[in-house]
C-alpha cells in the first residue's frame, strides 16, 4: 500500500490541462484527492461567463478521475485583496502584476484555508515550479521545464505555505502533460493556456479600464520635446510599449518603430524614442521596494550577488543587491531593457527563487 494511503489532498482545479494531470499524477501515487475550483471574478449582468466553461470542464475531468469537486468562490476576496491594489496601481501610473497578488493572497491564503476547512493534509496545484525539502526548510526552485516555468509569479509566497503544497508537473515538460491529458482522454487536453490578465479575458485593457479609472489625452514627445500626436491617457501605456502609439511617417526622421521609453503622470505626457534597441529603453540598475523574502534570514544581508529577472520568461541577469533602509539597489552585468515601475523584480541564486520586490525606478545608462 502506497505511504501517501490516506492523505488527503485538495487540488486546485482550473478547468485546464495542467491542474487536471495534476490530480490525475496524485491519484496515482495513492492520494485521497479531492478537486477545489475556484470563482474569483464576478462578472457583470451580459458578460461572458468563462468560468462556467471552465468549471463545467474542471467537472468532466473530476468524473473521469471519480473525485469530488468542490466550488467556492473567492470574488470578495480576489476583490478587495488583489484588485483594488491593481487599481491603485494603475493610478499610480505603474504596471502591476495582478497574477503575483492572486498567488499570495487566494491560491495560497484563501484556497489553501479553505482546503484545511474541509480536511485537506496538503494542496497541490498545476504550477511549473518544484518544492525541495532540505536541512528543515522548503526551497522553491525553478521548474524543469524552463520556458513554463511559474517561479516569477510565486515569489511572494511564503515559506510556510509552500511546506504545506505539491507541485507533480515540477518535472514534466508541457509537452508530456498534454500527452497524459490525451491518453486519458480529458476534454481539455488541448485547450489552450489562459494568458493574459484573468479578469479581462479577451477584452481589452484600456476598454475594461476605463469602467474604473478617468483618463485624460494628453500628448505624445519625443526626446526633444516635438509633439508627435496625442494619446488617451498616460496611465495606459507601459515603458518599452510600442503598440497603441499611432505615431508613424514623422518628417525628418527614420522609418524605425517608435517605443514608449518614459511618461509623466503629472504632466500626462508619453516619450517615446525609435528603435526597440534605443539606449533610452536600457536601464544598467533599478531601485526596489517591499522586498519579500521566500524563506526567512535571521539577519538580512548588506550585499548580495545573485541573478535578477525582471517580467515572466524574462533572461535572468547577473546583479549585485544592495540593501538599505530605503528600499534595494540593483546594480546588473549587462543592461535590461524596458524596466516598468509596479513589476516584480525577483532574485535567484542559481535555481533557487529567494524572493522579490516592486519596481519602484529603472536607473538609466
Amino acid at each position: 500500500m502506497s505511504n501517501n494511503a490516506g492523505k488527503k489532498i485538495v487540488v486546485g482545479m482550473s478547468g485546464g490541462v495542467d491542474s487536471s494531470v495534476a490530480a490525475l499524477l496524485l491519484k496515482n501515487d495513492g492520494y485521497d484527492v479531492q478537486g477545489l475550483f475556484m470563482q474569483n471574478w464576478q462578472n457583470e449582468p451580459g458578460e461572458v461567463c468563462t468560468s462556467e466553461v471552465d468549471f463545467a470542464d474542471a467537472s468532466k475531468v473530476c468524473d473521469l478521475l471519480d473525485i469530488p469537486l468542490h466550488r467556492a468562490n473567492f470574488s470578495d476576496e480576489y476583490w478587495e485583496r488583489v484588485f483594488k491594489e491593481f487599481l491603485s496601481e494603475h493610478e499610480k501610473g505603474r504596471t502591476p502584476n495582478p497574477d503575483i497578488l492572486c498567488n499570495r493572497e487566494i491560491k495560497f491564503k484563501s484556497f489553501l484555508d479553505y482546503a484545511f476547512k474541509i480536511g485537506a493534509d496538503l494542496i497541490a496545484t498545476g504550477h511549473y515550479a518544484k518544492l525541495v525539502k532540505t536541512n528543515n526548510q522548503t526551497l522553491l526552485m525553478r521548474a524543469h521545464d524552463l520556458n513554463k516555468d511559474q517561479t516569477y509569479f510565486l515569489h511572494e509566497v511564503k515559506e510556510a505555505e509552500f511546506a504545506k503544497c505539491l507541485f507533480p508537473l515540477q518535472d514534466l515538460p508541457k509537452d508530456k502533460v498534454r500527452q497524459i491529458a490525451e491518453e486519458h482522454d480529458f476534454i481539455n487536453h488541448d485547450k489552450k493556456d489562459s494568458v493574459g490578465i484573468c479578469f479581462v479575458g479577451e477584452r481589452n485593457l484600456r476598454d475594461f479600464l476605463k469602467r474604473f479609472i478617468s483618463f485624460k489625452p494628453g500628448y505624445i514627445k519625443d526626446l526633444d520635446g516635438h509633439v508627435l500626436g496625442e494619446h488617451p491617457g498616460a496611465l495606459l501605456f507601459t515603458q518599452g510599449q510600442r503598440q497603441g502609439l499611432n505615431v508613424g511617417g514623422v518628417r525628418n526622421k527614420s522609418e524605425l518603430p517608435w517605443y514608449v521609453y518614459d511618461k509623466s503622470i503629472e504632466l500626462n505626457e508619453v516619450y517615446v524614442c525609435q528603435g526597440g534597441s534605443n539606449p533610452l529603453l536600457m536601464s544598467s540598475g533599478l531601485m526596489m521596494e517591499s522586498m519579500k523574502w521566500i524563506n526567512e534570514m535571521a539577519d538580512q544581508p548588506t550585499s548580495l550577488e545573485c541573478l535578477v529577472q525582471v517580467r515572466h520568461r524574462g533572461q535572468p541577469i547577473k546583479c549585485k543587491a544592495v540593501f538599505e533602509s530605503s528600499g534595494v539597489q540593483l546594480s546588473f552585468a549587462d543592461p535590461i531593457r524596458a524596466i516598468a515601475p509596479g513589476q516584480s523584480a525577483v532574485l535567484y541564486s542559481g535555481n533557487q527563487c529567494l524572493g522579490g520586490g516592486i519596481i519602484a525606478k529603472s536607473i538609466k545608462l
